[in-house]
């Protein structure tokens, strides 16, 4: 199989991974003696299930799905770090991955060290690789640390010093997995900055990721893809609003919702219900940008009279975005039964950028210093736009002026 096309990449044929099941006791004694004397397994799962995708120059994929999709997977094979079972991969031009936590990398080696072992690895010569050594260094921004060995690094180190050395030649495709959940904010931000200029610029690249955001952001394309299996694929708005639904639809059933009566009360107050709702007091997990919708939720408590509730609202990886205390709002909630309170926070125009959030409430004492009780629901903002950050401020540009004297 070749290239017609001077602008293919990378071109994925019907490509399916199996993996050996490795049992206990004399299972896993068969399937080391097949495995080491080339004879075929017979217990076996398949991570991908006839994938076919054809990757053009200047286009940007995103990759979703949930855990164990096959995700990762599928992007260590077209790396080349793992063949494929059957199918067939054509691939043309240089690609630089950064995939699993330090992949390329050996933890005794130091950070300098291991520049050049993971260029070296991606196919680049010594001489280019001291010629972007300096580049390299500037852009993974980790000090002394560039000669300590990389065991001793954090997390966040390691996808710096492998993003630097995977971006530094500007390759014909980049290949990366999650290297934008991990990492402080800052960095973040650089990486988000080099992708845009490396797509304005006419490069290709393929992001795994589970922000929606991002993928709208910065992929032209995208590919779902659902247990091994190419689930759907086309413009990424399309398909992210599609994945987005489909979490929505699996996880309204999860739903908490109040029980008629409580069977025993807490020694302290304690959530017994939260949920998003609309205008129109209907349960919902997913809204559009400036939408209103309100967290509402009950609680009981052994002393029969109001506590300090907080609200927030994080970001699926966990960064904070909102939070706020009744007491400040000089909020009390209303008693809905004996030893049971309820409460509503209302968003009006919420103003969430598109993406995947945690709603979550907790009780605290009556100082609102110690806390009781978390509860949490999923929520999902819609839209399309190219504003960065979580919220989108209220604001106007108008025509400038002289700077004052």
């Amino acid at each position: 199989m070749s290239f017609s096309d001077s602008n293919d990449l990378i071109r994925l044929d019907h490509i399916s991974k199996d993996y050996p099941v490795i049992r206990s006791g004399a299972g896993r004694l068969r399937t080391v003696f097949e495995l080491l004397t080339g004879r075929a397994v017979h217990d076996h799962y398949r991570a991908l299930d006839d994938i076919s995708l054809t990757v053009r120059r200047g286009e940007s994929w995103g990759i979703i799905g949930e855990n164990g999709a096959g995700k990762s997977t599928l992007l260590k094979i077209i790396a080349g770090v793992v063949k494929a079972s059957k199918g067939t991969l054509v691939a043309q031009g240089r690609v630089s991955a950064l995939l699993e936590l330090g992949t390329g990398f050996h933890p005794e080696y130091s950070g300098r060290d291991n520049i050049f072992l993971a260029s070296a690895l991606m196919g680049w010569s010594r001489t280019e690789t001291h010629a972007q050594l300096d580049a390299i260094l500037r852009f993974a921004d980790i000090g002394t640390h560039i000669d300590q060995p990389v065991k001793t690094y954090s997390s966040g180190m390691v996808v710096r010093l492998g993003f630097a050395v995977a971006t530094a030649l500007s390759p014909d495709l980049l290949v990366t997995d999650e290297v934008l959940a991990v990492g402080d904010e800052s960095f973040q931000k650089k990486c988000l900055r080099w992708m845009e200029d490396f797509r304005a610029n006419g490069g290709t690249f393929l992001l795994c990721s589970h922000s929606m955001y991002h993928v709208q952001s910065l992929c032209q394309q995208t590919m779902w893809i659902h247990d091994g299996k190419m689930h759907m694929q086309g413009e990424s708005f399309m398909v992210t609003q599609a994945y987005l639904a489909h979490h929505e639809a699996k996880n309204r059933k999860n739903v908490l919702t109040a029980p008629s009566k409580a069977e025993s009360i807490a020694p302290f107050p304690m959530l017994a219900a939260l949920w998003i709702e609309d205008n129109f007091g209907a349960c919902r997990e997913q809204f559009d940008m400036s939408e209103d919708l309100a967290l509402c939720g009950t609680y009981q408590t052994p002393e029969d009279r109001p506590t300090v509730l907080m609200a927030g609202i994080v970001r699926m990886d966990g960064t904070p975005v909102f939070g706020t205390f009744s007491n400040d709002a000089g909020f009390s909630a209303n008693r809905l039964a004996p030893n049971v309170f309820g409460f509503c926070v209302n968003f009006r125009r919420n103003a969430l950028l598109p993406g995947m959030y945690h709603l979550r409430a907790h009780t605290l004492d009556g100082h609102g210093l110690r806390m009781f009780d978390t509860r949490e629901v999923s929520l999902t903002i819609r839209g399309k736009t190219r504003d960065h950050g979580f919220v989108r401020l209220d604001h106007e540009w108008t025509p400038g002026h002289e700077p004052p004297p």
